[in-house]
């Protein structure tokens, strides 16, 4: 760890104290008090996700939610998972196909890789174009996050494809809302330490923002399971080589630093997210793996302009670049293990060629380097009086570059006879036929337009379309309607159509060499359709409401799953499932006192499967939300989050017991200028230390624990 701070930590903070030599800046406060804000006030925030413009949040056509840096500090979030999950309708789970990262299930639509839910970063989709979600094992802290928008449902007639289920826009401060140099320091349970940096100044009229956050954990040993597969190989094969029972692999050690550079018409933003030696949890094969390891690398830079323009027009350019390379080093099956293999290699069950004895383990190295870079123009006309006019198009290429190492598969066993033993030397496959999956590349073409129109007072019409044409499957179009009524002052009605698609990611498309997952050159695009209706309604000044009903037709859904026409070990990708959804949302907002504020929803659903009527395993049906904020005493607050999840459903088959209901109660108390300047903060997640378990694949039968009760103690201090 000494050596990854040493080159990790150090240059980050020379080049805070060197952006501090600039004169102070002006600087224009953020609207990040959110405790101070009436509920009014609340409905009034300025969002940009819904529209691509900035709306008012009560106004804006679509199901949207925004989270500050305020309420994110107060309720002790450490991570932008622990944001989300306070978000109505929204669960995050853990997968059981990509070494437990994080899965954002939103109404009950998820799958292993996560790609129904678009990331953006200040407006810029953070994609890992193999697995079409986010990087993985994606852990970002929250010290640089300005605030974060949500909008549950489709977002593909303005953000394109991916924007399925739903769309997060993290927004990073710039020197608007980074009112001080400030550092802060926090340690808490399992040996976890984190660090933070940021500061802001002024240089020559250009704003100057820079945040850098640290954080390291060994994870919780305490997460452990009963058995895996190589559990299920032992006892079929008489061997002895699980480590199971043992405990999950969930340490970390991440990096994450911004830049950003605003004047009156240019923004730039430079990003670079660092993770080193992440754990594997049940590891890549769902056989523990102690010593398995992943490795990011991730830079991101955008830059946006805007041109001259007349009263009536605003035109902006774009231009965004992503980097990010991932390396691993997996040991699939631990050291002892003997299996099936075919003639090409790989695991084989049905029909093997014989068995072989791996003494040091079954390894492999896959790796991947993904480019993905983006040019959009936006032209915004305000000439008419009651409508804005908003059209947008660009150009995007993806690509990949592949490599692998590895003990096993075509080009190492394909040889005849089979050996009895492979030691655990690794022959380099890469660049050659025999490795995972091929360089691969994409270009993407699209044109939007969209007219917000004030039909009458208090009437506003949404519409919107976009065509996107992908290079590698087609074409497709996506439009939007939606229709704003403030009835009064009281009520605000909407009605929501939107249709999205998510494109066919490169692994689903090409993986092959695999004994895990086999891509599908064939695959469609899924395709959904979402109405929604909305209700805001304020009982009181001090007490709002909101209601929201939604139904949704998703198809051809893509998913990894067996194939019986194959003896081997893999899961084949194909559009398995057509899956029809419905349900509601309900929140309620509460501050009878600009000290206290109370807010809770409860969401359910019920999404099936449209062929079997089955439920879709996994997604919870129902989720009880509750955050309660109280500033008890001058400088004093007490935040308490609590959390149900429960009705979650086995996938048919699966003779396990039920997947057990779980409450986690998490407790957070500030104090702001202990000593001048110092704010100090003590947190307590999973304060009950409930034994809290998300669903896990057949080969892990006890279903993967989440963390036991924690202690975390922070320190933040403003430089003057």
């Amino acid at each position: 760890m000494k050596s990854f701070f040493t080159w990790a930590i150090l240059p980050a903070v020379i080049c805070a104290l060197s952006a501090s030599v600039f004169a102070d800046a002006k600087q224009t406060a953020a609207p990040t008090d959110i405790y101070n804000l009436s509920l009014a006030e609340l409905g009034q925030v300025q969002i940009s996700i819904a529209t691509g413009n900035s709306t008012p949040l009560d106004k804006a056509p679509a199901t949207a939610s925004v989270i500050y840096a305020a309420e994110i500090e107060a309720m002790g979030a450490r991570n932008l998972d622990e944001v989300l999950e306070t978000v109505p309708g929204m669960h995050i789970s853990l997968s059981s196909l990509s070494r437990l990262d994080s899965v954002e299930s939103v109404r009950g639509v998820h799958s292993g890789f996560n790609p129904q839910v678009l990331m953006l970063l200040n407006g810029v989709p953070v994609q890992y174009s193999l697995q079409g979600g986010r990087p993985t094992l994606f852990r970002m802290p929250v010290a640089s996050i300005e605030r974060v928008e949500v909008i549950r449902g489709p977002g593909s007639a303005i953000y394109g494809a991916d924007a399925y289920a739903g769309v997060v826009n993290v927004i990073t401060k710039d020197a608007s809302s980074v009112k001080t140099t400030s550092i802060g320091a926090a340690s808490g349970s399992f040996n976890s330490r984190d660090l933070w940096l940021q500061t802001a100044n002024e240089w020559n009229g250009i704003g100057v923002a820079f945040n850098v956050a640290y954080q390291e954990s060994d994870g919780d040993k305490d997460r452990r399971i009963s058995a895996d597969l190589q559990s299920t190989l032992d006892s079929v094969l008489g061997t002895q080589a699980s480590l199971a029972p043992g405990s999950l692999a969930t340490r970390y050690q991440v990096l994450d630093s911004h830049l950003a550079l605003t004047s009156e018409n240019l923004q730039f933003n430079l990003w670079n997210w660092v993770s080193t030696n992440a754990g594997v949890g049940a590891g890549a094969a769902q056989a523990l793996d102690p010593t398995g390891k992943d490795d990011g690398k991730l830079w991101m830079a955008d830059l946006t302009y805007h041109l001259n323009h007349s009263s009536f027009w605003d035109n902006s350019v774009r231009l965004s670049y992503m980097k990010y390379a991932e390396t691993t080093a997996f040991t699939l099956l631990p050291k002892g293990t003997v299996v099936p293999i075919g003639a090409d290699g790989n695991l084989d069950f049905g029909n093997p060629a014989g068995f072989v004895a791996f003494p040091d383990g079954l390894k492999g190295n896959p790796s991947g380097s993904v480019q993905d870079g983006q040019f959009d123009f936006i032209s915004l006309y305000t000439g008419f009086d009651s409508q804005r006019i908003r059209v947008a198009m660009g150009v995007r290429r993806q690509s990949l570059v592949s490599s692998e190492s590895k003990n096993f598969g075509p080009g190492v066993l394909d040889i005849s006879p089979l050996p009895l033993f492979k030691d655990g030397t690794l022959t380099n496959v890469s660049n050659t036929a025999d490795v995972f999956i091929d360089d691969s590349s994409r270009n993407v073409r699209y044109i939007s337009l969209q007219d917000e129109w004030q039909i009458i007072k208090n009437l506003d019409l949404t519409a919107g379309v976009r065509y996107d044409d992908y290079s590698d499957f087609g074409s497709t179009t996506n439009p939007r309607v939606a229709l704003v009524w403030a009835a009064n002052e009281k009520l605000t009605t909407k009605l929501l159509y939107g249709s999205a698609f998510r494109a066919p990611s490169f692994a689903e498309l090409y993986y092959k060499n695999n004994p895990v997952s086999i891509g599908n050159t064939a695959l469609k695009p899924e395709l959904m359709n979402t109405l929604e209706l909305s209700f805001n309604y304020r009982l009181t000044p001090n007490l709002q409401t909101n209601l929201t009903l939604f139904d949704y037709q998703a198809r051809d859904m893509i998913e990894f799953v067996d194939d019986l026409s194959t003896p081997d070990a893999s899961k084949y990708a194909k559009n398995i499932r057509d899956q029809n959804g419905r349900g509601f949302e309900f929140e309620v907002n509460w501050k009878p006192a600009s000290q206290f504020h109370l807010s809770a929803n409860y969401s359910k659903q019920s999404a099936v499967d449209r062929e079997t009527g089955a439920r879709v395993p996994d997604a919870p049906g129902e989720q009880f939300k509750a955050n309660i904020n109280w500033m008890f005493a001058p400088q004093w607050s007490f935040n308490s989050q609590l959390n149900w999840v429960g009705d979650r459903e086995r996938v048919v088959g699966d003779l396990r017991p039920a997947i057990k209901d779980y409450t986690l109660l998490n407790l957070t108390l500030n104090r702001k200028n202990i000593l001048p300047q110092l704010d100090l903060s003590f947190a307590v997640r999973n304060a009950a230390n409930a034994d809290a378990r998300e669903p896990s694949s057949g080969t892990v039968p006890d279903d993967y624990p989440l963390e036991s009760r924690s202690l975390w103690l922070s320190l933040y201090y403003a430089i003057k």
